[in-house]
């Protein structure tokens, strides 16, 4: 078996080349930005190997980073712009490519196992790491907040989170299907613009509990 070491940046230009640029990325900054950040130290030490593969690849448990394409499309979205602050809430990956970017970025997460894989490569990259319930974001009057998990319905603590002018970009999966979505919030109200398909899991703390008509 060869057990040579893998070149990760040629597996990132593959990666970009065969995954993201095909599906209309064509943002310049994005691009760079992913071909920057060493993907695979957001992941499980033992599938490191997978995490150039178009596939949600394991963190920890049954947390999985976005897929590398979703995360691209997402970012493009927002129009990252070098300057701006940004919250990225259970997206390790998406806070590293965001500081690539010149952001000052925040990585929320409420597992401590998550962050005890990620934390290491958030840290060279820059990114300031709270350990706090999702549905509590941290701090508030961000340019853009992301999540590389989708969630069952409208997050209005999220975008409560944003500044006039801020951008969210999410995948809302209230069933098998999911639909990554961008709001924007103005001072009359919040836009909302569907972008794409996009199937990530949705984290139990993100999911209403059923309710019961009697």
């Amino acid at each position: 078996m060869d057990n040579a070491p893998v070149d990760t940046a040629a597996a990132r230009k593959v990666m970009v080349d065969s995954q993201v640029r095909v599906n209309d990325v064509t943002d310049r900054g994005v691009q760079a930005a992913l071909l920057s950040v060493a993907r695979e130290k957001f992941c499980a030490p033992d599938r490191a190997w997978a995490a150039y593969a178009e596939v949600e690849v394991e963190i920890t448990g049954d947390r999985k980073l976005m897929m590398a394409r979703d995360v691209a499309k997402l970012l493009q979205a927002l129009q990252p712009r070098a300057g701006e602050t940004a919250l990225a809430i259970a997206g390790p990956y998406a806070a590293s490519v965001l500081a690539a970017m010149g952001l000052t970025v925040t990585a929320q997460d409420s597992d401590q196992a998550v962050l005890d894989v990620v934390s290491e490569g958030l840290a060279e990259a820059g990114v300031t790491t709270v350990n706090q319930p999702l549905s509590e974001p941290a701090g508030g009057d961000y340019d853009l907040i992301v999540s590389e998990v989708g969630v069952a319905q409208r997050p209005e603590a999220w975008i409560a989170a944003l500044k006039v002018g801020g951008r969210l970009a999410v995948v809302e999966r209230a069933g098998p299907a999911g639909k990554a979505v961008l709001y924007v919030k103005g001072r009359e109200g919040v836009s909302r613009r569907e972008l794409f398909d996009s199937n990530p899991g949705v984290v139990a703390e993100m999911t209403p509990a059923p309710a019961f008509a009697l």
